[in-house]
């Protein structure tokens, strides 16, 4: 697929200890690279639009792009080729010998966030590190409850509880050795949205050591309820594709489990939808609605197992 190429001033001047690799499609991440730009640290930024097809946010992050205080490249694409070719063409990229995905969405929690992984890198030299994520600065919005409840509970872990499961990582905040990347890239056969980045973890568990540590960021780009159930609808077939590669591994998440519970229910098709318009039902109590969520998940996974 053809790219354009934007490179700042300092792109050709760069011999960066560490590759932020960031790629976004519609929504804005300038105010991630404001963030990035308060850190004068020894790296890099790879940063692609992937088939956005929106010029003035091109324009807006090419501007950011130039204004940043290390070297920048800047790649657009006409068409989306999805979240894991775009990871993989970010490395292409890429020139360091550690890479951080990063992704557009987030937003460092601390002033030193680049500087941490960079003393990591220098002190540890990790083959992966995933620094975990927040919502500390996640503004507080009513259509993004469920959501939030939901990531709060299962996804905002401290590095001990998510080292008992190592491979459970997400591209959102994760430092990858270029060796490694070079031995294990993400599977392009994964289709919209989910399961890639675990997928990878468990590959690469297999191989090398993953460190989980406390470097957290934000995850501002919090789902209404509704996005949230397209998202798992789409998910359906990545986490078919998880369970016909690394059934071992799949079978001790609790999703897994549920859905093979879920599987033997009669009449799925039919309850199915229900579980979904409570979960959808904003005047409902949050909690009720977070486990209506999660069975209406397993109960589209339960297809698979």
């Amino acid at each position: 697929m053809t790219e354009a190429l934007f490179d700042n001033p300092l792109w050709l001047k760069g011999r960066p200890a560490l590759s932020i690799l960031t790629p976004f499609k519609g929504d804005d991440p300038t105010p991630l690279l404001a963030a990035l730009a308060r850190e004068s640290a020894n790296a890099e930024l790879v940063i692609l639009d992937d088939g956005s097809n929106d010029p003035e946010l091109a324009a807006r992050v090419e501007t950011a792009v130039a204004a940043l205080p290390f070297p920048a490249r800047f790649i657009r694409l006409a068409k989306n080729e999805g979240r894991s070719k775009g990871r993989n063409r970010l490395v292409s990229h890429a020139r360091a010998s550690h890479y951080l995905f990063l992704d557009s969405d987030m937003l460092p929690d601390t002033p030193t966030f680049i500087a941490t992984w960079l003393s990591l890198i220098a002190a540890e030299n990790p083959a992966v590190a995933f620094g975990g994520f927040s919502l500390d600065q996640a503004p507080p919005r009513p259509d993004h409850a469920l959501h939030r409840a939901m990531a709060g509970q299962s996804d905002c872990q401290p590095a001990a509880q998510r080292a008992l499961m190592p491979e459970k990582i997400f591209t959102s905040n994760l430092l990858v050795r270029a060796d490694v990347f070079a031995g294990e890239s993400f599977d392009e056969g994964f289709a919209g949205w989910g399961w890639e980045d675990v997928e990878w973890g468990m590959r690469v568990a297999g191989r090398w050591p993953i460190l989980h540590v406390e470097n957290t960021a934000t995850h501002l780009g919090l789902d209404t309820a509704s996005t949230l159930a397209d998202k798992y609808e789409q998910s359906a077939g990545n986490f078919a594709r998880v369970v016909a590669s690394h059934h071992a591994a799949i079978s001790r998440y609790p999703s897994y489990k549920v859905a093979r519970v879920l599987k033997r229910a009669p009449l799925r098709k039919i309850w199915r939808p229900m579980l979904k318009a409570y979960a959808l039902t904003e005047a409902a109590p949050i909690r009720s609605r977070a486990f209506a969520m999660r069975l209406y998940r397993a109960a589209l996974y339960a297809e698979a197992v």
